[in-house]
């Protein structure tokens, strides 16, 4: 299976430009596997993957399961905090993303990794709960609450420090992962995050006491994401 995987690191973008980005490279894999239903094996062209890291200026998206109730500011108050609103089609209800995060992006082909969406989704939260552990964290996964905890299974303490919401189509995926490492989580006091009243979110700087590098998390990541996934990135 072709396995290969382009990386690009886009660091701060718009996130409607990073959106448009992403259902670009979608439809062309989905295009790709459209045509070789009508080729000969010999000539099937292999599809390819894509792996995006970048961070977005204050911007709010909800997802298709979501609700708006779940939004609690409203346009004026949006302008006065310099953030900006996304009605998406990915999964998931509504989150929040910021300079001081890891937002990554797969778009894959999971036929290529030989994965189901549910594995897919396992291989992500993964490649986080290893990274967090190399900063000697325990993370973990909550039943129905899809995503990376902290004390997941205490109900006064669970905190959420990476939401996931994703979008598959014909096994091609787009959308992903937000990671918290030195997020200004005030922004996370104008939402529901991800539909949840009860829970907590933390960032990796509030859970080890300082900054992190963020360039050293991205390293990490990056590597386990290959180990999970499978990727193999051109040199």
């Amino acid at each position: 299976m072709h396995r290969d995987t382009f990386f690009e690191d886009l660091e701060l973008i718009d996130f409607k430009e990073c959106w448009d980005y992403q259902q670009k490279l979608f439809k062309q894999i989905l295009e790709i596997k459209s045509a070789n239903r009508n080729r000969h094996l010999s000539d099937i062209v292999p599809t390819t993957n894509h792996l995006i890291f970048c961070a977005h200026p204050h911007v709010f998206t909800l997802g298709r399961s979501g609700s708006d109730k779940n939004m609690l500011v409203n346009l004026h108050e949006l302008h006065k905090i310099k953030a900006s609103f996304y009605e998406i089609n990915r999964g998931g209800d509504i989150t929040y993303h910021g300079p001081g995060q890891i937002v990554a992006y797969p778009i894959l082909d999971l036929e290529n990794f030989q994965l189901s969406i549910k594995s897919y989704v396992t291989a992500l939260e993964e490649a986080v709960i290893k990274t967090l552990d190399a900063y000697h964290i325990k993370a973990d996964r909550v039943n129905g609450a899809t995503g990376v905890w902290i004390d997941g299974h205490m109900p006064h303490k669970a905190r959420k420090i990476c939401a996931i919401g994703i979008k598959v189509s014909r096994y091609v995926s787009m959308h992903g992962l937000a990671f918290n490492i030195n997020t200004d989580l005030n922004y996370f006091s104008y939402i529901n995050p991800c539909g949840f009243t009860d829970k907590a979110v933390t960032s990796l700087q509030k859970e080890v006491g300082q900054q992190v590098p963020e360039d050293e998390v991205k390293t990490k990541l990056k590597n386990y994401l290959s180990d999970t996934i499978g990727l193999t990135f051109y040199k």
